[in-house]
């Protein structure tokens, strides 16, 4: 009666914790372009001035420079990621107006250094002194000075017109500014003659690095030429998820149907792990922060189908040791025994699948593999382990001795 009570216990706390979790899951998860609307663009990148290298920093800065962009034009977490040596890719869901946005994510990256000098504050730094153009491609480096501190070392074209404006903003900041943000805003020390300087005021080496980039980047903005684009109205995505949905809960609800009509008692265990799989994947994805795509769905439904599988293994071969005449207790060790070698093989050669399509997938098949990968290790804990536990609870309860209730009938038992 206690092991009743503790399976009792343990479905009533975990249902509980689903329930009051789920509503919070559901409305944090983030959803992608396919499912909300948006536009999605393949932008390949080339120098903007002739005879001049994509760098990976100047590609990686970039990507960073369009994801700011987005941001400041009240876009909610957009996706950029640089693919290859010379392509960014932009997700964006959500979006008013779309034209406007595309045409201005694809200007150039727009570095200047600026003064106070003739402006109505002295912090509104609007006179341009010197552009990105203005400096030698990939001079900008990280050193140390000699206190151990790190700072950017720059070099540029025309040394003239750097003495020239060091030497007006003696004692004076000259702010950087990319796309019209302030970076940094260092103070002219001495008059810089010979075409060098030194930027101070980074706090550690990562900043030091980051405006070495920034400055790279401008100093060799990038062109970006639409090679691909699509665009999902938000009715289409509404009625997409709406949709996926509905099959999703259909299909679950059928399967649930299956386990418990062919196997009874471990049929109605599995479909409490199936439950509980989907929530703990739910809740790993609302961690890690992940945009839930079409692709992501299936692989989420995928999920389910390989977690019924795990357990229907673990049931055939619990029915197998009933019909060779063993007691329940017995079928039920000896069941979960030799089938878990079994479900752990099909688990392997799953994750290598994953693997395999992450490394060598790129967006979408990427996003799947994501999602199957994480479905595969919760499947492991949800539907291998968690499902011994709770029949285990029944199996040595006594309550459940009948053979029926494991979709075994007495004609079928073979004596020893």
């Amino acid at each position: 009666m206690q092991r009743l009570i503790a399976f009792l216990l343990v479905v009533a706390v975990t249902f509980g914790v689903i329930a009051f979790t789920a509503p919070g899951l559901l409305n944090g998860t983030k959803l992608g372009l396919d499912l909300k609307g948006g536009f999605e663009v393949l932008y390949e990148a080339e120098p903007l001035y002739e005879g001049g290298t994509i760098t990976p920093a100047a590609l990686k800065q970039t990507a960073l420079s369009l994801e700011k962009r987005a941001n400041q034009n009240n876009v909610g977490e957009p996706e950029v990621t640089t693919e290859g040596t010379n392509r960014i890719r932009v997700k964006i869901a959500g979006v008013a107006d779309e034209a406007k946005l595309r045409e201005l994510m694809k200007r150039p990256a727009n570095l200047e250094f600026r003064s106070a000098e003739g402006c109505a504050s002295p912090t509104d730094f609007c006179k341009v002194e010197l552009m990105g153009s203005d400096f030698v491609e990939g001079a900008a480096r990280v050193e140390l000075d000699q206190m151990g501190r790190p700072v950017v070392a720059i070099q540029v074209k025309d040394k003239n017109k750097l003495a020239e404006v060091s030497t007006r903003l003696l004692n004076q900041p000259l702010a950087i500014m990319l796309d019209g943000e302030l970076i940094s805003a260092p103070v002219v020390r001495v008059p810089l003659t010979d075409g060098s300087a030194v930027i101070e005021g980074q706090e550690s080496l990562e900043e030091a690095r980051e405006l070495a980039e920034i400055i790279n980047m401008g100093a060799l903005p990038l062109k970006l030429t639409e090679k691909y684009t699509q665009s999902v109205g938000a009715t289409l995505g509404l009625k997409s998820l709406e949709q996926t949905l509905r099959a999703g809960v259909i299909a679950s609800v059928l399967i649930m149907i299956f386990l418990i009509g062919f196997y009874r008692l471990p049929g109605f265990v599995a479909s409490i792990c199936v439950f509980v799989y989907v929530w703990l994947l739910l809740g790993v994805l609302y961690l890690m922060d992940a945009t839930i795509t079409l692709p992501g769905i299936a692989a989420f439904v995928l999920g389910v189908g390989i977690a019924v599988d795990s357990n229907i293994l673990m049931a055939e071969r619990m029915k197998d040791e009933l019909r060779s005449g063993k007691s329940l207790p017995s079928a039920f060790r000896a069941g979960s025994k030799h089938s878990f070698r079994a479900i752990i093989d099909a688990h392997a050669t799953n994750i290598i699948a994953g693997f395999s399509l992450y490394f060598m997938g790129q967006g979408a098949v990427r996003g799947f593999a994501i999602v199957h990968l994480w479905s595969i290790v919760i499947n492991i804990l949800t539907n291998v382990f968690f499902p011994r536990l709770l029949l285990s609870l029944l199996v040595l309860s006594g309550k459940f001795s009948k053979l029926g209730y494991y979709g075994v009938k007495e004609s079928e038992v073979r004596a020893l």
